[in-house]
């Protein structure tokens, strides 16, 4: 059991990071209701994401996959550069990513005045209700103002009994 805390745990050590980044953006993420809190929790997670690629596709004792000549080059242990490629673009687009949620923040905070989730969500519901009892007025008074029909008179539908046909 030794052999296993001194051996494994200590080679996964890279994992255990990952593990604990992704928790903790979670958490972030779950827990609290700024916004920007919630931005940099995602961050978090995203950045145990490319520390998870990375790790694995570590080769130890590889170089760079750059050709060499001579012996050393018959026998090298080249890394693989594609999971590199693959993060050095995660980040490009994560970077994108955090600045147009950072525009969306500060667009949320001049139409609501916070980036409280809570105070937002009550604002916009407010407005929905606001907007909801309008209509409803709006709609009444379109009835009130409405001619109706004489009983019997021509309503514009096509009836069966139609002589015309």
């Amino acid at each position: 059991m030794t052999a296993f805390f001194t051996e494994t745990v200590p080679g996964l050590f890279n994992y255990w990071v990952v593990i604990a980044l992704m928790m903790i953006g979670f958490y972030t993420v779950i827990a609290h209701d700024n916004l920007v809190k919630k931005l940099i929790g995602l961050n978090v997670f995203q950045t145990s994401v490319f520390i998870l690629y990375i790790s694995m596709g570590t080769i130890r004792g590889a170089t760079a996959p750059i050709l060499m000549d001579g012996p050393a080059g018959d026998h090298a242990v080249y890394a693989h550069p594609l999971p590199q490629v693959l993060i050095l673009t995660a980040i490009v687009v994560g970077v994108s990513t955090t600045a147009l949620g950072l525009a969306l923040i500060v667009r949320i905070h001049e139409a609501y005045g916070s980036i409280e989730e809570d105070d937002v969500l009550a604002a916009d519901f407010a407005t929905q209700d606001a907007e909801q009892a309008e209509e409803d007025e709006r709609s009444r008074a379109a009835k009130a103002a409405e001619p109706h029909a004489p009983s019997g008179g021509d309503d514009g539908a096509e009836h069966e009994d139609d002589p015309r046909r």
